[in-house]
């Protein structure tokens, strides 16, 4: 090892002021543009309800007479049997006042304590629309007045007319509400659908329970169906669409968030890209990353895929050209790489959040592997420049990586490693693969750094390192650091049980093993520029990612080329 190394480029440059304790007027403004949308919406739709409620009581029954209503509940009257009414009862008090409030309370408790992040306005969504309901519900019966059905009724009569159908209604706002929110961003694809449409089901059969059990005309239970949909859809105009805020939240919450976004916004320039790795970002991660850059004062933020034909680099320049202020990268190692590679030396800072299988980078930067605690305590830190190394070779165009390169059984060990392994039991689907690779004959090199004379070795594999720390707590190369200016080399080439044994001595002790490279089966060294000749073609890759065989490597390193966002006071 060097004895002296340069000065870590670390430049701090400060960190976000708090959010102050008041309501800010975003927010003011944001409730009140909201209720008064909701005032407006709710007295149309009222008025609709019982505009349809005298029609269909008065002139409608020139040409929809009673009777043919009648009949239909008369039909509904002869098809009972024992399981049926046992059946309706259940469908039937799933529409009961109870029941409604019960699970209404429930999920929207659920929503606000269970998530991580509180979805506040998917709970008012729903806690809006049901009471929404029942308030249009009693002005219609004050307004229109109609009797039940001339039928065996199997239910004691509510002192309330007919029209509209009380249960039908609240478990439409209901099951339809919660439907919705099924469908709303964050779901699984086909689950989330079928979800939704058991929920729809069950509203529909509260109808259908009601008729059968002589309680409503048929056009009271679509007018109750109508009254629950209107309901959920002036909630969700108010409370969902676009722009607009949620109910008032605990001032320690939500309220602050927007506090220091209102606050900040206009000292953020620019936008906010995220480059997202599909394969290995769900639906509920995107929306939960979405509310911490809201959080975060990061409003807008423009989500983008990588692809197989571009995973990260092309979306990163993508984004500077656009003049993004940010580029937060969700992915593993080797899409945080892609993107790196082309953020390198522009001074846009990268938020990493890791999401795939090593994240070696973040963990070496001291950042959660948790993709929300990380992104969280990235925004809340302060930027930091760390280095890149530029790697080239045969077949292998000018490139950077962030974490570490080599060659031989690392590198033959990520080529065997199938993805549905990887996709099983992670990070340990590579020792599987390794340990197939134990047999495969020893490389010979020649290695030159920087101006020194070429030194001749034999190998199980070479690594060029930014970045010291590995998986499971191991130290591959004890003093790599990703800010001290330098990379370091690490040759693995022990002999036999003993020698790998002392080997694996070394990395669990965290520091170089002593002794000259005779006789140890790891060797350390540091360079700036390091070039590295084989004698026959070797597997090689790139944080991660095999990037196939050659004889040749050249790395330099390029001190603190890229910005990130770090916790403030250290890595």
């Amino acid at each position: 090892m060097s004895a002296a190394q340069p000065e870590r480029p670390v430049r701090p440059t400060g960190s976000r002021a708090p959010a102050g304790p008041g309501r800010s007027p975003a927010l003011t403004t944001g409730l009140r543009t909201a209720g008064l949308r909701l005032g407006a919406l709710t007295v149309g739709q009222a008025a609709l309800m019982v505009g349809l409620g005298l029609l269909i009581t008065g002139p409608a029954q020139a040409i929809w007479p009673l009777s043919v209503e009648d009949r239909v509940n008369e039909g509904f009257e002869h098809l009972r049997t024992g399981p049926l009414t046992d059946l309706s009862f259940v469908a039937s008090e799933a529409g009961n006042t109870l029941t409604i409030i019960v699970i209404t309370v429930l999920v929207c408790l659920g929503l606000v304590v269970l998530p991580r992040l509180p979805k506040w306005r998917q709970a008012a969504f729903l806690a809006v629309g049901v009471s929404l309901q029942s308030l249009v519900f009693l002005v219609i019966t004050v307004c229109v007045d109609r009797d039940r059905p001339d039928v065996d009724r199997l239910d004691a009569s509510p002192p309330t007319a007919s029209y509209t159908s009380g249960h039908t209604g609240a478990a439409t706002a209901l099951y339809a509400g919660l439907a919705v929110l099924a469908l709303l961003p964050g779901g699984r694809g086909r689950r989330r659908k079928v979800l939704a449409g058991l929920l729809l089901l069950l509203a529909l059969l509260v109808g259908l329970a009601r008729l059968y059990r002589g309680m409503h005309h048929p056009t009271d239970v679509l007018g109750g169906m109508l009254n629950g949909a209107l309901s959920l859809l002036v909630a969700g105009r108010a409370l969902l669409a676009e722009g607009t805020s949620p109910a008032p939240v605990p001032k320690n919450a939500m309220e602050i968030a927007q506090e220091a976004a209102a606050e900040h916004a206009e000292r953020i320039a620019g936008r906010t890209v995220v480059v997202v790795n599909p394969t290995v970002t769900d639906e509920v991660q995107r929306e939960t990353l979405r509310l911490v850059l809201e959080q975060h004062g990061r409003h807008g933020a423009e989500f983008v895929d990588t692809t197989a034909d571009d995973p990260g680099g092309g979306q990163a320049e993508a984004a500077v050209r656009a003049g993004a202020s940010l580029v937060v990268v969700c992915g593993g190692d080797g899409t945080i790489r892609a993107a790196a590679d082309r953020l390198a030396g522009t001074g846009v800072p990268m938020a990493v959040v890791p999401c795939g299988t090593g994240n070696l980078l973040a963990r070496n930067l001291g950042l959660p592997v948790s993709p929300v605690d990380a992104l969280a305590t990235a925004l809340s830190g302060a930027e930091h420049r760390i280095d890149l190394g530029r790697i080239e070779g045969d077949g292998l165009p000018a490139t950077h990586f962030t974490a570490m390169s080599g060659a031989g059984l690392d590198a033959a060990m990520l080529e065997n490693t199938g993805s549905a392994a990887k996709a099983a039991i992670g990070w340990p689907a590579y020792v599987v693969a390794g340990l197939r690779g134990l047999r495969a004959p020893r490389m010979s090199l020649s290695v030159r750094l920087d101006d020194g004379p070429v030194l001749r070795r034999t190998a199980r594999m070479v690594l060029l390192a930014n970045i010291g720390a590995v998986q499971g707590g191991a130290t591959l190369v004890p003093s790599a650091e990703p800010d001290d200016g330098l990379l370091d080399l690490a040759v693995f080439d022990p002999h036999g049980p003993g020698g790998w044994l002392r080997a694996v001595g070394a990395v669990l002790r965290g520091r170089p093993q002593p002794g000259g490279p005779a006789g140890a089966p790891v060797e350390y060294l540091t360079f700036r520029r390091a070039e590295l000749r084989f004698a026959a073609p070797q597997s090689r890759e790139l944080d991660g990612d095999p990037v196939g065989q050659g004889r040749r490597l050249v790395a330099e390193v390029r001190p603190g080329a890229l910005t990130v966002l770090l916790p403030s006071g250290g890595e």
